[in-house]
């Protein structure tokens, strides 16, 4: 399959790439690297965190995030999260695929996580706070989980209208 890397964009819900469960990257090539390339570029242009690749179309386990001056950027290609401990806490989310919806998310607060990095390698790495959020957020999408499915009830009923205005412009 041919990508055209320079078109690719993140997709607004409900978009039917967001639900589809990703597979494993099984080559890591040129192509791979330009993707995570494009993928940093449009998390830092739309002022976000981190972007799966289901957000771009693409059904591949893979996710970057957009590091800043304590982080660099990152890509996380075949993901596992193998240790999620500590506390649930509750946070407000946002998506960039839900654009204008934020919702409060429980999640555990420090989580590790082992993947490979553009080279092949394999890495494993543990986070708290709001970088194990990020990171749990991004492989939800590889499982084609949104943050509309992890929602409260009272939520639910906040963002209905938002939810269905998206529905409406969707494709």
């Amino acid at each position: 399959m041919t990508i055209d890397v320079a078109r690719l964009k993140i997709l607004i819900y409900p978009a039917a790439p967001l639900r589809v469960v990703a597979e494993p990257v099984s080559t890591i090539d040129g192509t791979v690297r330009a993707v995570a390339a494009r993928m940093i570029e449009l998390t830092r242009q739309a002022r976000g965190v981190g972007l799966a690749a289901p957000q771009v179309g693409l059904a591949w386990r893979m996710f970057t995030t957009a590091g800043d001056e304590s982080e660099p950027d990152r890509v996380f290609i075949n993901p596992r999260l193998v240790n999620l401990t500590g506390d649930l806490v509750s946070r407000e989310e946002g998506c960039l695929s839900l654009p204008g919806i934020n919702v409060d998310i429980r999640r555990p607060d420090s989580t590790t996580i082992t993947a490979q990095d553009l080279d092949g390698a394999s890495f494993t790495l543990t986070a708290d706070d709001l970088t194990a959020r990020v990171w749990q957020h991004e492989y939800d999408h590889l499982d084609g989980i949104l943050i509309i499915d992890k929602m409260a009830p009272i939520d639910r009923l906040a963002t209905r209208k938002a939810l269905k205005e998206l529905e409406a412009t969707g494709p």
